[in-house]
């Protein structure tokens, strides 16, 4: 692949790939901004070994994906809610998020779940795109899921 058609990949994802990691890092701008440049360096390292097997959008996100594992796995993410609402306020948040007690509930969830969730719901991917891009089975991802409502679901009391 060459810089151009890099260049030109990447501009035609780069706002859903902001959208995935700024629903990943609950609206925390700075952190998905990080993450999103981190993924675009890792991205254009390997693209000399992409060889347009599958869909751009799906190896970018797998980089992206993991990136975040990477990030979150070095990072105390998994706060109680109790902890998570009283470290942010509604000026803490993404102004573009008006949904702060759903990322405040995905906060709580392990960054698997997470991901799971925001890949299912938020982008719209099918459990067999999750797993290719999570290098997991299909069951996995239906278990993560199911997980991750469950959570969901007590924390924000639907």
């Amino acid at each position: 692949m060459t810089r151009e058609q890099f260049i030109a990949l990447v501009k035609s994802e780069q706002e859903a790939l902001r959208g995935f990691l700024l629903a990943l890092c609950c609206g925390h701008r700075d952190d998905a901004d990080d993450l999103a440049q981190d993924t675009l360096v890792k991205a254009y390292l390997a693209s000399a070994n992409y060889m347009d097997q599958g869909k751009f959008h799906s190896w970018l996100f797998k980089i992206a994906h993991n990136t975040f594992l990477t990030h979150a796995a070095n990072l105390r993410t998994h706060d109680p809610i109790e902890e998570a609402e009283g470290t942010l306020s509604n000026e803490a948040t993404d102004s573009a998020f008006e949904h702060q007690d759903l990322f405040l509930a995905l906060r709580t969830l392990s960054p698997k779940e997470r991901s799971a969730i925001v890949m299912y719901y938020m982008n719209g991917y099918s459990i067999k795109e999750i797993a290719r891009i999570t290098d997991s089975k299909e069951d996995a991802v239906k278990k993560l899921l199911s997980r991750g409502r469950e959570r969901l679901k007590v924390k924000l009391k639907i």
